[in-house]
């Protein structure tokens, strides 16, 4: 016959087996942790070498060493605006690959095109932001009919008359740099045709050799390539000045009204990764990111430095998504 009693202390004996699991559980996740890394962690950029994010990952590398103590490597899959070395990161396993991402690997890659092999919202886990910053819309120095001197309201205007005579370079599909140039035309009246490049080097190189008569690059190439001669900066996205680029006036100075765009860039980890680890890897991010040399590298390769947690970055993304994936049905952008 069961008693009160009986109850009573199988109650007790239950809850104590579901109290040790629980611990045992968590002390198995921090050992985890602490065991981690057991081999080299491997950073994964989805753009050429000599690009932004190559540059953000190969700044961070050595200082995660050093924290980690175990080599940290800079892994280039270059393609698809990013999203194969995005795709790459997802399918890893190894609980040692992380990711340096832009906006459209981690907000809108799957509604702007459904084939993408990843879900960013599923299946890629937000570390931490690391920099913001707007582009800047270049050109040759040397075009046709159009001044050294002229200022963006007249280069748009040769824009608008030259029509779809005129092309622009992106890193590809669905990049800022693509997104960003479809608002400006639709907000503009310009029509320039698309050219996606493997990265904004090579655009910048498409644009030098004539290739190309305009594009939006991020500010410190833009800087560098104008300061060089090579090319002349008409205005940048931000809906004002930046100081990232000094002296060169917004969109909304040359007439072209509620304009405002940024890039960004971020460390995310795919969900197979343990959760104990990622908090411990977002921690040592942020804690390199906070650093005055590597804010100040990160100024100089055209980035405000941010560093958020986990759960600042996953808003970012949510927020991104939403304004993107507007603005991608305005404009009708991709195969979605």
């Amino acid at each position: 016959m069961t008693t009160i009693s009986t109850i009573a202390r199988r109650t007790v004996l239950a809850t104590g087996i579901a109290f040790m699991a629980t611990a045992t559980s968590a002390v198995f996740a921090a050992s985890s942790a602490e065991a981690w890394p057991s081999k080299p962690l491997r950073i994964v950029v989805g753009f050429p070498g000599g690009s932004s994010p190559d540059l953000t990952a190969r700044t961070f590398a050595e200082p995660l060493s050093k924290l980690l103590g175990q080599p940290v490597i800079v892994e280039n899959k270059v393609g698809a605006g990013g999203n194969i070395g995005a795709a790459e990161v997802v399918r890893a396993t190894d609980g040692h690959t992380i990711g340096l991402m832009i906006n459209g690997n981690m907000t809108i890659a799957k509604i702007l095109n459904p084939a993408t092999p990843y879900d960013p919202l599923k299946d890629l886990a937000p570390l931490t932001l690391i920099g913001v910053s707007p582009l800047v819309l270049t050109a040759p120095v040397e075009q046709s009919g159009i001044a050294k001197d002229a200022d963006a309201t007249t280069f748009l205007a040769a824009a608008r008359a030259a029509g779809d005579k005129w092309s622009y370079g992106t890193p590809g599909i669905g990049t800022i740099g693509h997104l960003g140039t479809e608002l400006l035309k639709a907000r503009s009246g310009i029509n320039p045709v698309h050219v996606p490049y493997s990265g904004y080097p090579q655009v910048a190189t498409a644009m030098i050799g004539g290739q190309l008569q305009m594009a939006m690059l991020p500010p410190a190439l833009a800087m560098a390539q104008a300061q060089a001669g090579k090319l002349r900066l008409i205005g940048v996205t931000s809906s004002g000045r930046s100081s990232l680029a000094p002296g060169v006036p917004s969109m909304a100075e040359a007439g072209v009204k509620d304009f405002d765009l940024q890039i960004w860039n971020a460390f995310a980890a795919p969900y197979a990764m343990p959760e104990t680890v990622r908090t411990k890897l977002a921690g040592m991010l942020v804690e390199i990111a906070r650093t005055p040399e590597v804010r100040q590298k990160l100024f100089q390769q055209g980035w405000q430095m941010v560093g958020t947690s986990p759960e600042g970055l996953a808003n970012r993304v949510k927020k991104d998504t939403q304004e993107l994936s507007r603005l991608i049905k305005e404009q009708r952008i991709g195969n979605n």
